[in-house]
């Protein structure tokens, strides 16, 4: 075998120049990579702060609805007085309303005698929908009530009183 050609010539000079450029060929492409990310780096820009947006007018829009403001009804001017509310399932309640005329039990929707309609019925109260305006009928409050307190003195009164009524029978009851 001839070895000429490791003992001097080109072989030896090309065997180190070639992996020399390489190397300076790929340290060039790193320094042109970083180059361009340095360059495409994103920049932050401070973005102008979105406005908030405002709520509508809330007693225009309860306005417009024809929904009272601030929660509170009027009184109603309706010739009628709620004499008991019958408080049920959504679109189930009934209200026993007086006139004039009578009274009359009515279910939520319906026309009244005076022109309003009945829109809701609550326990102590129905709300009428009148003259593009919702009204308020509280339940009539009787004159006397049911019950009453005692004092301690007369609490003693009507023990005696109640007992005179009741007579121990003797004998067998029917």
């Amino acid at each position: 075998m001839n070895l000429s050609f490791l003992s001097g010539g080109r072989l030896p000079k090309l065997l180190v120049v070639i992996p020399l450029l390489y190397g300076v060929f790929l340290a060039e492409q790193e320094w042109r990579f970083r180059q361009a990310l340095s360059r495409d780096a994103p920049v932050v820009v401070d973005t102008p702060a979105v406005p908030v947006r405002q709520l509508p007018n809330v007693q225009a829009v309860a306005t417009v609805l024809g929904l009272p403001l601030g929660g509170a009804q009027a009184s109603s001017a309706e010739p009628i007085t709620l004499q008991a509310s019958f408080v049920a399932g959504q679109g189930l309640s009934r209200a026993l309303l007086a006139d004039a005329a009578g009274s009359r039990i009515y279910q939520v929707g319906e026309r009244l005698p005076g022109g309003s309609v009945l829109r809701r019925v609550e326990a102590s109260h129905v709300l009428l929908w009148r003259n593009g305006r919702e009204e308020r009928l509280a339940l009539r409050q009787e004159a006397k009530p049911l019950l009453r307190k005692l004092d301690p003195g007369e609490g003693r009164h009507a023990a005696l009183r109640s007992s005179q009524y009741l007579r121990p029978v003797v004998g067998q009851s029917e």
